[in-house]
């Protein structure tokens, strides 16, 4: 069965029924000339509680860190869509993004393990990507105060 074909109902059951422990999932969001990392949320957690982060690379750099204008395969944002278990925590610092005029939470990343290369969709089946445009925000992103 096809990412497409996964219903609401199937993800949440997959979601329930998921490994935990002391990691999180996260899902590799790429969009052009930004610098957040993606999705990461608790196990067991549905994706709608996740939160768009930046990563903080002090401890373990992030898996796509290469040139960004390398081959396909091999560049900045080539694991686009990706899953992954990652180790680490969350510092409680809220960094500005400028590209995206966001504050994101940073995360302290300690380790990645890539689980798959096709995550399908992320809030609802009617996602959509464009690598030039932020498309998939959820509510727990934070707009810059005025």
């Amino acid at each position: 069965m096809g990412q497409s074909e996964v219903t609401p109902e199937m993800r949440a059951l997959e979601i329930a029924t998921e490994e935990s422990g002391n990691f999180y999932y996260g899902r590799r969001y790429f969009v052009e000339k930004t610098r957040f990392w993606g999705y990461v949320r608790k196990p067991r957690q549905p994706w709608s509680k996740a939160q768009l982060v930046v990563m903080n690379e002090d401890s373990v750099r992030q898996p796509d860190r290469l040139p960004e204008d390398g081959p396909s395969n091999a560049r900045h944002g080539y694991d686009q869509n990706s899953n992954y278990r990652i180790t680490g925590h969350f510092t409680g610092r809220k960094i500005y993004e400028p590209a995206s005029n966001l504050f994101l939470p940073e995360f302290k990343a300690t380790g990645y393990r890539r689980i798959d290369t096709n995550g399908g969709w992320l809030f609802t089946p009617q996602d959509y990507y464009n690598k030039t445009k932020i498309t998939l925000v959820n509510e727990t992103v934070s707009q810059p105060t005025r």
